[in-house]
């Protein structure tokens, strides 16, 4: 862990000069919360947490409904609520969407998006993923919509294009299991943006069929956020390759303990 300063003082006093003992090696943040994305939940973070955990961080993992927008940044506020001290809040995929805005809670120390959309104040990432579309939206079909208005991937499809360096049978599984997202979540316009005032992490999942890698760049360097690019990994690289995703997450904690100690 790097060593923020050392602090030494003397003084000279009835004959014996004084050291100050060095100050304490800066602390890393040790809250992490969690936000998965659209049409999956909150179990594909436990790899994740699982590295997260074993190194002493304290994981929280949001459950958000996708019934609206509001109704998930309200869901990750209140576990934000909970955390005992400041918190990384990361977000994966729409969960982008939800930390930008629900990252302006007083208890966020900082920002990770994995493969993660950030749109800024007005902007919805439905519209920013047609100006560059990615092999979702170029798919017909693909998105699948409930008469009464929720979405979901073609299970048919979901291996192929969520998670193709998964093994098969957990992406069918996960195909089979979908959290349906009502239609509104893509399209309801920011009205924070967090990574305007809160230092923010990002990573590009290379081989991504969901989002653009090019928009997750453009995402990134905007927020002015240090990124790295997975080469070959799909969207769901928090499964895939959680060591190097945990390895993100724990970058920012330490860098964010360092400035804040």
């Amino acid at each position: 862990m790097p060593l923020r300063r050392i602090c030494s003082a003397a003084m000279l006093a009835s004959s014996l000069v004084l050291i100050a003992p060095a100050a304490a090696m800066a602390e890393p943040i040790k809250n992490i919360v969690l936000v998965h994305g659209a049409w999956v939940d909150g179990s594909g973070w436990k790899p994740v947490y699982e590295i997260l955990t074993r190194k002493g961080f304290q994981v929280s993992i949001v459950q958000e409904p996708e019934s609206s927008l509001r109704d998930d940044v309200a869901a990750a506020k209140r576990v934000l609520d909970m955390q005992d001290a400041p918190a990384i809040l990361v977000g994966h995929s729409y969960g982008g969407s939800i930390i930008t805005e629900a990252g302006i809670h007083p208890k966020v120390a900082g920002l990770v998006y994995v493969a993660a959309h950030a749109p800024d104040v007005g902007e919805d990432e439905g519209e920013l993923g047609k100006k560059m579309p990615s092999v979702l939206g170029k798919t017909e079909g693909a998105i699948k919509v409930t008469p009464d208005g929720y979405t979901y991937l073609d299970p048919a499809l979901f291996p192929k294009l969520f998670a193709p360096d998964l093994p098969r049978e957990q992406a069918e599984f996960e195909a089979r299991s979908q959290v349906l997202a009502k239609a509104e979540v893509f399209n309801t316009p920011l009205t924070a943006a967090a990574w305007k005032t809160k230092p923010a992490w990002g990573i590009v999942a290379g081989n991504d069929q969901i989002i653009n890698p090019d928009l997750e760049r453009f995402y990134y360097e905007r927020a002015k956020a240090p990124f790295i690019v997975i080469e070959g990994a799909s969207h769901s690289v928090y499964e895939s390759h959680p060591k190097r995703v945990a390895d993100v997450i724990e970058e920012a904690a330490r860098d964010v303990g360092e400035k804040t100690k």
